[in-house]
């Protein structure tokens, strides 16, 4: 794949599920799951999806992996339009991009044992057989965290946690690119959701995978994503790094998410203002006009309900919104149109429309990204803050020398021993880290 190219890219998708009534089962009306979709994720990266019940992200990651098809618009996973392409031309494809579903217990076929479970992607491609089958099965059990002697149980000897790393290690089989991670914690206890967060945190350090992590609970999406995607009634209505969605919220419905999310603070959360929306979601069969979420919106005015938002970028971050009246944006006059992308671009207001948001760029706060990468693995590699900070430093000066991403990555630029596992996580993350300001593609690993 082109250095240039996101793994994946979705363009203007659409989904709709016909409504049948009478006698023929004539279409009476369509429910408008997905509608009108774009963005991309670059190799290694995780996005998350958020968004209330009925809001099209399950939907939307099932047609990414071609579970279901398209009514309209397109999928392109390395560089090759796959929307259209047959169950058979899929085959190979689905070597590559996997799905965990949201409920182990559903997910799980409870006449077969684990071993067949697992070993059945390897069986249907063709990748292993016999002793090899069983001995590729239990590598897989160890690499979720469970042990080789499981391969003989059956689903229900199992807690919800151990299903859902069954249902991991199935996903792993193929050795995917991609994975589509359908609220793989909803179902699970608060201690075990940690620990499948952090057993996915690991495989991507390890296996280089990418995700597309769906969720409704806002403090695990943040623990987990490189950039965040709001949706609501079938639509994007926010695109953006993580800590700058929770630092920043643009779109009304952002803030009125993030005042929910529980914060351990008591002083703090009193002081906070808690937004509770008014009325109820509107159907999905017949949307408001205009911005869907003028109905429940407390900023909403004439135009929300006569013109659709369009998708803007505020600043230089990837950081876009859908909204008339976006929140915490100084208003700045317009710049000059920007022909090659067919975007209208302004600094700070709503006055920049993007029509293909697909350049995202990951190296505007690469010390952001970093500090939480080290953080997530400070007790199992025995990290402080006298390592760390010194190290964030260093990093900050090498992007100074390197303001457009060119030369290699070097253990010696970080001070940093080339045999040390510290620098061998580093230089593992180092494409994403290390992915220049103009969006274009990542310093490449060098060889310390």
């Amino acid at each position: 794949m082109n250095g240039d190219q996101p793994l994946l890219r979705i363009e203007h998708v659409k989904k709709y599920f016909p409504v049948r009534k009478g006698l023929l089962a004539r279409e009476v009306a369509r429910v408008h799951a997905v509608d009108d979709v774009s963005f991309d994720v670059l190799s290694g990266e995780t996005i998350g999806l958020v968004g209330e019940s009925g809001c099209g992200k399950s939907t939307l990651g099932r047609c990414i992996v071609r579970i279901y098809d398209l009514t309209d618009g397109s999928i392109w996973f390395e560089g090759r339009d796959i929307s259209r392409v047959s169950r058979r031309g899929l085959r190979p494809i689905r070597r590559e991009m996997q799905m965990v579903f949201q409920d182990p217990y559903a997910s799980l076929n409870p006449r077969k044992r684990v071993g067949s479970i697992i070993g059945t992607p390897l069986r249907i491609h063709g990748l292993a057989r016999g002793s090899e089958l069983k001995t590729r099965v239990q590598e897989l059990l160890e690499l979720v965290g469970l042990s080789p002697e499981h391969y003989n149980r059956y689903p229900h000897e199992f807690s919800g946690g151990q299903r859902q790393r069954i249902g991991v290690a199935r996903a792993l089989a193929l050795k995917p690119k991609l994975i589509i991670a359908d609220e793989p914690v909803s179902a699970l206890d608060v201690s075990i959701q940690a620990q499948v967060i952090n057993l996915l945190d690991d495989l991507q350090d390890e296996l280089s995978l990418t995700y597309v992590f769906i969720a409704h609970d806002l403090g695990v999406v943040r623990h987990v994503s490189d950039r965040i995607a709001v949706m609501y009634l079938g639509k994007i209505v926010e695109l953006s790094p993580a800590e700058e969605l929770y630092a920043r919220p643009i779109h009304p419905y952002t803030e009125a998410l993030l005042s929910a999310v529980p914060i351990p603070d008591p002083d703090h959360s009193e002081k906070r203002e808690r937004i509770v929306l008014e009325g109820d979601v509107p159907s999905p069969i017949l949307p408001p006009s205009g911005c869907r979420f003028h109905p429940r919106c407390r900023y909403a005015t004439e135009i929300c309900s006569q013109e659709e938002p369009p998708l803007v970028a505020y600043g230089t971050r990837g950081h876009l919104a859908a909204c008339h009246h976006p929140l915490n944006v100084e208003r700045t006059p317009a710049a000059p149109a920007l022909a090659q992308t067919g975007a209208t671009s302004v600094a700070g207001s709503d006055t920049r429309r993007v029509s293909d948001p697909s350049r995202r760029r990951l190296g505007d706060q690469p010390d952001v990204r970093l500090r939480r990468l080290l953080n997530r693995r400070r007790d199992h590699l025995g990290l402080g803050r006298a390592v760390v900070e010194p190290l964030l430093e260093r990093l900050a000066q090498v992007l100074a020398a390197h303001p457009r991403g060119g030369g290699d990555l070097h253990a010696g630029q970080l001070g940093l021993d080339p045999a040390h596992h510290l620098w061998r996580l580093v230089q593992a993350r180092a494409h994403l880290v290390f992915t220049h300001a103009a969006g274009r593609s990542p310093v490449h690993r060098g060889q310390a």
